[in-house]
């Protein structure tokens, strides 16, 4: 860009950038503010890619419960519980003998009818029978009115 333009022009754009001059008519301004949208995309991408690279989501205390004998082991000897959670994975030191970072039991889950009507999501259409609805996988409850009558179950974790 500064190569088009002649020594006296180059001068001037030199010392009004650097002095901080710049005005809407400025050609450094736009350069300012594309150096701030890169840095500000480099720190968006930067968080993300770290919370990529921190791991699996830690297992729920239901998954943890196992019979000592039965764990099954998820490790490398000497690992930290810190490290043990981050793949993923169960810590329980208090057992000799038996691997102390060990696999998560799969949850448990079911589906279930929701009580609020309100946050029905539609699985039918107008006029659908119950007997449609149900053949769907679905939930039909007749009310109240404004709300879908033939709805989706929800996923929800069962207690352990």
């Amino acid at each position: 860009m500064l190569s088009g333009l002649t020594r006296q022009t180059r001068g001037a754009y030199k010392t009004s950038c650097s002095q901080g001059k710049q005005h809407l008519s400025s050609p450094c301004l736009p350069r300012a503010m594309d150096l701030k949208a890169i840095c500000v995309l480099s720190v968006i991408l930067i968080v993300a890619l770290s919370t990529l690279a921190e791991g699996k989501a830690p297992p729920t205390r239901c998954q943890c419960k196992t019979v000592p004998k039965e764990r099954k082991n998820c490790g490398y000897p000497g690992i930290s519980a810190v490290e043990c959670k981050k793949a993923g994975c169960c810590f329980n030191a208090s057992v000799p003998g038996v691997p102390w970072c060990f696999a998560p039991k799969p949850k448990k889950v079911k589906k279930v009818c929701p009580n609020d009507p309100y946050t029905r999501i539609n699985c039918g259409f107008p006029g659908i029978t119950a007997k449609e609805c149900e053949k769907r996988g679905c939930c039909f409850r007749a009310r109240p009115a404004g709300v879908p009558w033939c709805f989706y179950r929800r996923v929800v974790e069962e207690a352990c």
